[in-house]
């Protein structure tokens, strides 16, 4: 699934895996000038090069071994288009780990490409919001304080998290986000996006508060990496259910009148975290569902990949051999059964699948009794119209149900069209001013017509 998924939306999370012998001591990862080496033949004719030549942590080289060596990575970049600009590679921390950093233009957008290097050796490789070769430039509001604001992991840490809460004594409503799938930081960054960081911003501006934090996965891949066990339940309920509970302890924060968001699979995780906090002793007083599907995944995966393959003006016969070997892993999940703990399909062990596929998610979403506002992006062509209109037809006669698509928005919820396909992630663009008031206008209504606790 992140192999495949995350490669769709230009967010990978990925790992770099040598499968060959080296006939020399694999070289260290220590300077930017070893990242630009990296780099130069990653991006070049021949990656496979590489293979045996730098060090590779275990874990990683463990968990994606089946990826294909180097050169099944640099095939799953494709999606980027052609390399065109490389800048030189500046150093940073990621997960408290260094991070070096290459910015670079591909033909179809802009991305960061993060080595990330664990005493030497390289640990995974991802792809970041476009830099440019400079950090952002962090902005400040007259309107709203920010605050660092880490969120407990009782089994691996803490979860590095930002707070917005607008001027004032309060207390004000607030909303908890839950980014989509993959590797995500708090500002859900996608290629040039940054959705989380937009609806952060734009709600706090108009009195309400926000909390996000870095995902699970993204602090503790390597942790995680070789969790045979992992489910979407420990992906996003533990850490949606403690993020409640934090933020209703702090200060201006109003504990009754806290929501959750979920986007693209945070969205599929709603109504299970909302099962999990009606066990919890503060509770959601609504919810909130962006671009979330009652399909099964791999569906969706399917569907997915032939979008983007309709929109290649000719297949070769190689991207067809990459098509139908990926519709062959999705195969495997005819027979779950059959599948033991140690197996994996798209990169992602069994029991994540298995998880899915005992979820019923449309039986889950009409347990829920609290206010619930579906929003969907008439141009999205990950999560679809199709989508929408099953949830129109399975819940939209209820009454604590509000559903509204949104012509003209993407997947992101940023203004573009279904056709440019990956494309829409390289643009620097803001979530629409029309979200933003959706969003605003649910939570002050269902706030006053939330029932008393």
């Amino acid at each position: 699934m992140k192999k495949v998924i995350s490669a769709l939306l230009a967010m990978v999370m990925l790992a770099v895996c040598g499968i060959a012998a080296a006939e020399s001591e694999p070289r260290k990862m220590e300077t930017a000038a070893d990242a630009d080496e990296f780099i130069t033949v990653f991006l070049g004719e021949h990656p496979e090069e590489l293979e045996g030549v730098w060090a590779l942590s275990p874990q990683m080289t463990a968990a994606l071994r089946q990826m294909g060596g180097i050169a099944g990575l640099a095939k799953q970049l494709a999606v980027l288009g052609a390399p065109e600009t490389v800048l030189p590679a500046y150093e940073g921390k990621m997960r408290g780990l260094k991070a070096f950093h290459i910015p670079c233009v591909f033909s179809a957008m802009q991305a960061d490409l993060i080595l990330i290097v664990q005493d030497g050796t390289i640990a995974g490789l991802q792809t970041g919001t476009y830099s440019g070769g400079e950090e952002e430039a962090k902005t400040e509001s007259d309107l709203y304080d920010s605050m660092e604001l880490a969120l407990p992991v009782p089994s691996l840490g803490e979860l590095p998290g930002m707070l917005t809460v607008p001027k004032g004594k309060g207390p004000f409503p607030a909303v908890i986000l839950l980014q989509g799938s993959g590797a995500s930081d708090r500002d859900e960054s996608v290629g040039n996006l940054k959705p989380f960081r937009d609806i952060a911003e734009g709600l706090t501006e108009k009195g309400i508060a926000v909390y996000r934090f870095d995902k699970r996965s993204y602090v503790y891949g390597l942790e995680l990496a070789t969790d045979k066990q992992i489910t979407l339940e420990d992906e996003y309920l533990e850490d949606a259910v403690n993020a409640v509970q934090l933020l209703a302890q702090q200060d201006r924060i109003d504990p009754d009148r806290i929501y959750v968001l979920g986007h693209s699979l945070g969205g599929n995780a709603i109504p299970a975290v909302a099962r999990e906090l009606e066990k919890a002793p503060v509770k959601a007083c609504g919810y909130i569902m962006m671009a979330a599907s009652p399909r099964p995944l791999d569906v969706l995966m399917r569907e997915q990949y032939d979008f983007l393959y309709s929109l290649m003006p000719e297949i070769t016969d190689e991207q067809q051999a990459e098509k139908d070997a990926i519709f062959a892993e999705l195969d495997k999940l005819q027979d779950l059964d059959s599948l033991t703990e140690d197996d994996t399909v798209a990169g992602v062990y069994s029991a994540y699948w298995k998880w899915l596929a005992d979820y019923d998610i449309l039986q889950a979403a009409e347990e829920i009794s609290e206010p619930v506002l579906l929003l969907q992006g008439e141009e999205d062509y990950q999560v679809t119209m199709e989508d929408f209109r099953i949830w129109k037809e399975a819940l939209g006669e209820k009454e604590n149900w509000r559903m509204i698509s949104l012509p003209g928005l993407t997947h992101a919820f940023t203004a573009g069209e279904k056709t440019e396909g990956a494309a829409v992630y390289s643009r620097t663009d803001q979530v629409d001013a029309r979200v933003i008031q959706e969003l605003a206008d649910f939570i002050t209504r269902a706030g006053t017509d939330a029932p008393e606790k």
